[in-house]
């Protein structure tokens, strides 16, 4: 029996089809799917079609779809990289950093996080870079991931302690305005990693990968943020980077288990996208088709000999919202 045939009988069985993606009707992916019950999530679908677009990638991070093209840092490489979908690509900036997340400005400037200067770094039209705020005196520790909203306030979070190696501590969330003030609005949370604002602006979830789940807080009118809560639990997966899809659902990539997961608010799984190495962040594209893009890396084994880490591309079910 073919892969096609096999994942005929697979939805034949279950009596709908996984998602509204191409790969069920008219295009190469068709079959590369399977279905799986979990014992406590009821029967989800699994994509098994996946397509390298940049392989040679030091330490990729922080994906970010702009302007048509997929955004990512190499850390290892202190480079801010742009990719288009056929997988041309241009080093856009280097940052001597580690960490250094990105993301824009509403008129289109490229925020940067250098950790290593506790700084937040902006990106003139002219290609200098500026500095947007100063960080260290919140924290000295890593700073991490950064989202921005549509009034160009940015949240940055800090881990709140040496990782690796470090003894763990409560990280927290800073609101950078759009002028550079900077002060703190959340804490207490469990190596707060990737971020994500809903499509309708009133919400910030942050992935807490010690916490093992995804926590909500409601947006203010100033920025501030209120009414803490847990979206999603996440079971055994600790998820590092997010990204918000246009039907309100989340994926979140879990370098350990070497998968990004798709999940409801409550925690119900919906899709599962494997991975031949750990899953470190994940952006989606906006419009048609709908692609998830996942950059991932050799992590935890023998250090390597060569780069290992690669940008790869899926099909998903819906297009990218909110922010980032």
């Amino acid at each position: 029996m073919s892969r096609n045939e096999k994942y005929a009988a697979l939805v034949a069985a279950a009596g709908y089809l996984p998602w509204r993606c191409p790969g069920p009707y008219d295009c190469p992916q068709l079959g590369l799917w399977r279905l799986r019950r979990p014992m406590s999530f009821g029967l989800r679908a699994v994509c098994l079609y996946m397509t390298v677009l940049m392989e040679g990638i030091s330490f990729g991070e922080s994906p970010r779809w702009h302007d048509g093209r997929v955004w990512f840092s190499d850390w290892g490489a202190h480079q801010v990289i742009a990719l288009d979908p056929q997988g041309g690509h241009e080093v856009v900036v280097s940052i001597p950093s580690f960490p250094m997340c990105i993301d824009f400005l509403p008129d289109g400037r490229l925020l940067v996080v250098d950790s290593a200067q506790r700084r937040l770094l902006r990106r003139e039209p002219d290609g200098s870079m500026v500095t947007h705020a100063d960080l260290a005196p919140i924290s000295e520790k890593p700073w991490n991931d950064i989202v921005v909203d549509a009034r160009g306030n940015a949240y940055v979070n800090n881990i709140g302690f040496d990782f690796p190696g470090g003894e763990p501590a409560p990280g927290s969330v800073v609101l950078v305005t759009p002028e550079g003030a900077v002060r703190m609005v959340a804490d207490e949370l469990a190596f707060p990693n990737g971020m994500a604002i809903t499509a309708d602006g009133s919400a910030l979830i942050v992935a807490e990968s010690h916490g093992n789940r995804l926590t909500a807080y409601d947006i203010g009118q100033d920025g501030d943020l209120a009414n803490r809560r847990t979206w999603a639990d996440t079971g055994d997966d600790h998820p590092d980077g997010i990204c918000v899809d246009a039907e309100g659902a989340i994926w979140y990539a879990d370098v350990g288990n070497r998968h990004c997961v798709r999940v409801r608010e409550g925690g119900e799984v919906l899709t599962t996208v494997e991975l031949d190495r750990g899953a470190f962040a994940c952006t989606l594209s906006r419009g048609d088709p709908p692609q998830l893009y996942v950059v991932g890396q050799e992590w935890g084994g023998p250090e390597p000999t060569e780069p290992t880490g690669q940008l790869v591309v899926f099909p998903a079910p819906a297009p990218g919202a909110g922010k980032p």
